[in-house]
């Protein structure tokens, strides 16, 4: 039940008590109904007994029955006896045995013949004649056949009834629940589209559900205008900065080369030159990143050699690989191209070689693969190095985030962040898979829009 949703959980609900209220409406009315078919028998029988005593007279010294008298009427059968219990007019039954001891007044249910039977008693008193008895009989089966029918006709449209029950219930709760699917998808929406600017916007109601899908809006609307406010902020302050960067380094360099510094003068500049390096790497990534999340950042859409691109990555980082003692391995299939600009590609092979060289292992190795499967380019950078807590793979494309800060090569921890952007950016899709200790391996895919060279 608890994996059901709400609207099978309502609809379920909803039918159980219809079920029940049902049930028991049947039990009272087949109660009621048991009880006025047979006093309608009993009122039956009584009349019939009643209309006896102006039928029956004592006359010149004999007894005269008037011919109007009903021996049989709607299942009863009517008798008239003397005193001593001699018939003397009317029909029984021919399988009910008529030895029962008179009863005056009471309704009583005898046993005869294989069949069950009501039976009614009344004294009569006949002027100038004496005692006579009158007794009316009918089959209790009777009564009861007409609650079997009734029984037979509720087995058949109970059914039909709880079904429309549930089938309705179904419908007026998915009705009712209509607004939380479309807050749900919109939430969803949101969170794969990263579009803020999407919202429910439900028409007008009062109800709890149309308050909630507001005051979702009215977030949405507050976050979105949030994330403009950083994105503008990220865009005007990588612009703002890069102008005294450039200065910076520009000014270090023409130091260092024209002024001929000695000594501590000289380690402060080259210092200076390679934060000022750094800085101008961040901010070109910062400034690429906020364009991106603008929509602004163009991509150049060409044939790129991806098999080539990547021996050129490995060559170039081969050089950085020594100095830290790791060894750069490929298995890269030749021929393998896809449709994409060469600059962000060419970004994506140095990040994620880069990032394997930072948190490598002195004596290890970083593996490159290119490779071709199906309609898809397919690339892996694995390494031996630290590897990645498994609590922590969901970080590690937040921008400025660092598995290791203290080893983290002097980067900024925006190498993965971009991409994962350039990723999504050519309509692939990217994966992690690391071990804590034992090393990490990326794995990124890359539709090859029918250029992938057979």
């Amino acid at each position: 039940m608890k994996k059901c949703s709400i609207t099978m959980r309502v609809t379920l609900w909803y039918t159980l008590f219809m079920v029940l209220l049902a049930g028991l409406s049947l039990g009272f009315l087949f109660h009621a109904a048991a009880q006025s078919a047979r006093q309608g028998k009993l009122t039956l029988m009584q009349n019939m007994t009643a209309d006896s005593r102006r039928e029956i007279e004592y006359r010149n010294g004999e007894l005269d029955i008037d011919n109007d008298l009903e021996a049989f009427q709607d299942g009863v059968y009517l008798s008239v006896y003397d005193a001593a219990g001699v018939p003397l007019y009317g029909l029984v039954p021919r399988t009910f045995d008529n030895s029962a001891v008179f009863s005056d007044g009471e309704l009583r249910r005898v046993e005869s013949g294989g069949r069950s039977w009501y039976l009614y008693d009344e004294a009569i008193s006949v002027e100038d004649y004496g005692t006579l008895w009158v007794r009316s009989v009918t089959a209790a089966d009777a009564v009861d056949s007409t609650l079997t029918q009734l029984l037979h006709w509720a087995l058949l449209v109970l059914p039909v009834f709880v079904l429309l029950s549930a089938v309705g219930g179904y419908l007026v709760t998915r009705r009712a629940f209509a607004p939380v699917r479309r807050i749900t998808q919109t939430a969803r929406e949101i969170g794969e589209g990263n579009d803020l600017s999407r919202r429910i916007a439900l028409e007008e109601g009062r109800d709890e559900i149309h308050t909630l899908a507001g005051e979702f809006d009215a977030m949405f609307g507050r976050l979105e205008e949030a994330f403009e406010h950083e994105k503008q902020f990220t865009d005007d302050a990588s612009h703002e900065l890069r102008t005294p960067t450039a200065v910076i380094l520009s000014q270090s360099e023409y130091a260092l080369e024209h002024a001929n510094p000695q000594g501590e003068t000289r380690t402060a500049l080259e210092t200076i030159h390679r934060q000022a390096a750094g800085m101008a790497a961040l901010l070109s990534q910062l400034l690429m990143l906020a364009r991106a999340d603008k929509g602004r950042q163009p991509l150049h859409w060409e044939t790129v050699d991806l098999s080539e691109m990547a021996q050129m990555v490995a060559e170039t980082q081969a050089e950085q690989a020594a100095e830290r003692q790791i060894t750069v391995r490929t298995e890269i299939q030749p021929g393998v191209t896809v449709q994409g600009d060469e600059t962000m590609l060419m970004r994506l092979l140095i990040n994620l070689t880069e990032n394997a060289l930072h948190y490598g292992k002195p004596g290890g190795w970083v593996k490159l693969s290119i490779s071709r499967q199906q309609e898809e380019a397919v690339g892996r950078v694995e390494d031996n190095g630290i590897g990645i807590a498994s609590q922590d793979l969901d970080k590690i494309w937040q921008r400025f985030w660092q598995a290791d800060p203290a080893r983290s090569g002097g980067g900024a921890g925006l190498g993965l962040a971009m991409v994962r952007w350039i990723v999504d950016a050519h309509h692939g899709s990217i994966t992690v898979d690391s071990r804590l200790g034992e090393g990490t391996a990326f794995t990124f895919r890359i539709p090859c829009e029918n250029h992938c060279d057979l």
